[in-house]
């Protein structure tokens, strides 16, 4: 039984390696009718991916997708011999393997891992798959693109009227499938979409279908390609480590002199060591005064006090960060409307892989008796669907104001930021949109939202409610719409 199992597919990959040897020696310098699709192929990874980063592209063929992420270090692999040896003569920057994505080994773990049209021509998907996860440490990202089962029959005739390149019989594998396998392999999903009606370029046409139909009901069924970010499952004993990093918490305060001492009270140890960092934003109540009297006083915390030159809270929390000298950026809002005891759950959620930025919510328990207006909660609602839907992850809560993510995920985003520039005086959608951008994987804690005991609020439902508006077309713009 095994022998005729070794058999089939060996006849399978020799067909195949035959066939990919001819379509490299066809293909040369010119793509005919596929040019405009792999055109759009590579603008798609290159908003995925940034660039500096160790990337390994399986099925690379002549490389150009791999060359146009400009990876740091980047390793295309093939098992036709032919496209290897185009892809080494065109790229002297980049590495290339004549070996089978089933089987490749290699001792470097890789930032990036790209399958492009590449699963539907595999023997055995979830073997290439549990592959590529040893290929793989903790933070790596996994994307793929595959074919949409409903372009079967459109494909087919394009093959047999010799316009495109020969294809021998594919897997047509849907979203769940790929689910399933990645699933099975120790893999999971951090977002997905879905790209490209138009394979064909025409004028306006191509670009209004391709950019904005393609995301709308009915035509996102009709898309010719799905793409897929995932990454490695956390291991079960990712909690084991806990006491192994150190904890900044960031807490912006303007005119809340009356809460400081209780935040420093109640703010539990975390870590190895826990940093309490005030940024005081031009109170006139003598915030910064008291915040600077609990270094005395409370002299076995680690508490530090800035006064920020700019304004808003976004201001606030990047001079915060800035600042920061632990391991984990926490951000914590100085009306206690968020309890500070719950910051052990998020420090917990984080080091145990769970999530890579940790978002409160507030919608989930009931609240506390005017802690949030009728208008403020129906507003959150709909901006969490906009923005769960712009971002491609689920996100219940947009403005709650406790988020967790490491400090190297941080520094990512800020020397990304240039991509949406400083747009934000929340600072909520800064990270949001940041992480989202470098598909960090989110996770939502919901948590009881109290009622402020002093002060009030510094939130303008309705200015900043426009401006939150205006956010949802600016991540429409630059992120969804590309």
């Amino acid at each position: 039984m095994q022998s005729n199992l070794n058999f089939a597919e060996n006849t399978y990959r020799r067909k195949r390696i035959e066939n990919w040897d001819r379509v490299s020696i066809k293909k040369g310098e010119k793509r005919g009718v596929g040019k405009y699709y792999h055109d759009l192929i590579r603008y798609y990874y290159r908003f995925v991916i940034p660039p500096g980063l160790k990337v390994l592209e399986l099925g690379c063929g002549h490389g150009d997708l791999l060359s146009s992420v400009e990876p740091a270090f980047g390793v295309g692999v093939d098992f036709s011999r032919e496209m290897i040896k185009r892809a080494s003569g065109k790229h002297k920057n980049l590495f290339f393997l004549c070996a089978d994505a089933h089987e490749v080994a290699l001792k470097t773990k890789f930032d990036v891992i790209i399958l492009s049209d590449l699963v539907n021509d595999l023997w055995d998907v979830q073997r290439a798959f549990e592959n590529i996860r040893k290929l793989s440490h903790s933070g790596t990202r996994i994307v793929i693109n595959y074919f949409n089962n409903l372009w079967r029959i459109p494909l087919g005739i394009v093959k047999r009227l010799g316009l495109g390149h020969l294809v021998l019989e594919q897997n047509w594998l849907s979203p769940d499938d790929i689910s399933n396998l990645l699933r099975l392999s120790g893999l999971e999903i951090i977002k997905h979409g879905s790209h490209i009606i138009l394979p064909l370029y025409f004028p306006l046409i191509s670009n209004l279908a391709n950019r904005y139909a393609v995301h709308f009901f009915p035509f996102s069924w009709f898309a010719l390609t799905n793409m897929v970010v995932a990454r490695p499952e956390p291991l079960s004993n990712n909690t084991g480590n806990c006491d192994s990093s150190s904890v900044s918490i960031i807490i912006p305060a303007r005119n809340e002199a009356g809460n400081i001492e209780e935040i420093i009270k109640r703010t539990p140890h975390l870590g190895k060591e826990t940093e309490i960092i005030f940024v005081e934003g031009h109170s006139n109540d003598g915030t910064y005064e008291i915040a600077e009297s609990m270094i005395k006083k409370y002299s076995d915390r680690n508490i530090k006090v800035y006064q920020q030159k700019g304004k808003g809270k976004g201001d606030a929390v990047r001079l915060g960060f800035e600042k920061a000298g632990c391991d984990i950026l926490m951000i914590l809002d100085a009306d206690m409307t968020v309890p500070p005891e719950i910051l052990s759950r998020f420090y917990e959620t984080i080091i145990s892989g769970k999530g890579e930025f940790i978002n409160g919510v507030r919608l989930v328990y009931p609240m506390e008796d005017e802690a949030m207006r009728f208008l403020n909660i129906a507003g959150n609602k709909f901006f969490s669907l906009a923005f769960s839907w712009l971002l491609g992850q689920p996100v219940k809560d947009t403005l709650c104001g406790t988020k967790v993510l490491f400090r190297k995920d941080y520094e990512l985003i800020s020397n990304n930021r240039e991509y949406f520039g400083n747009f934000d005086p929340f600072g909520d959608f800064d990270l949001l949109f940041g992480a989202a951008k470098l598909n960090l994987k989110f996770a939502e804690l919901p948590l009881r939202y109290r009622s402020r005991t002093y002060g009030e609020t510094n939130i303008d439902r309705w200015r900043h409610g426009w401006l939150l508006l205006k956010m949802v077309f600016f991540a429409a713009r630059r992120i969804k719409f590309i």
